[in-house]
């Protein structure tokens, strides 16, 4: 499609801040503005200024895909159930002794370290208000939590000497939380 430089250098400038898809479906939209302000009788420069006021400014444009991003409500949601996944799993080590577990103390620290990464990205990614790089991070915050779930689980199989009352609340809510955000990654998303 033929484009004017100011829609071109647009274009250019959101390249830049949102994924290519996104650009596309934008670069469209914008062109189709200018034709149409071109067919109502603008100069070509008159009608790119005007569909380029009319789309927003580079900022607000990658302000509303960041704050609209799948991969930032996700990191929300979770940080938002977190600390509820968290009691019934701490309540669930307390109540089952897990400091008597075969496991070494080298492997529970890097699970702790493992759930303070997790946490930093989908808090990074939770409070992005600019970058949708960023926002994105909520994609692999998501997928680490997944694992660290998948770990507990199989360690309550593997190493927990004797079930305890609430294994039973703790493994169902991460085999959910595990299918939900699963659901909620690129590939479970519905396009």
């Amino acid at each position: 499609m033929a484009s004017h430089q100011l829609i071109d250098a647009h274009l250019n400038a959101l390249a830049r801040r949102l994924p290519p898809d996104a650009v596309d479906e934008l670069a469209d939209g914008l062109t189709e503005t200018w034709q149409h302000h071109l067919a109502a009788g603008l100069s070509p420069t008159d009608a790119a200024r005007v569909a380029i006021t009319e789309f927003g400014s580079v900022d607000q444009i990658a302000h509303a895909f960041v704050v609209q991003s799948p991969s930032r409500r996700t990191a929300r949601r979770l940080l938002a159930t977190g600390p509820l996944v968290g009691v019934c799993w701490g309540t669930t080590l307390v109540v089952a002794h897990a400091w008597n577990w075969p496991v070494p103390p080298p492997a529970a620290a890097l699970l702790g370290i493992a759930l303070l990464a997790v946490v930093a990205t989908l808090i990074t990614s939770a409070t992005s208000r600019h970058s949708y790089r960023r926002a994105r991070l909520g994609d692999a915050g998501g997928l680490g939590l997944v694992a660290l779930d998948v770990v507990m689980v199989a360690a309550i199989l593997l190493a927990a000497p004797t079930p305890v009352w609430p294994m039973l609340v703790a493994v169902p809510v991460s085999l959910a939380r595990i299918g939900l955000t699963l659901r909620s990654l690129p590939a479970g998303r519905a396009h």
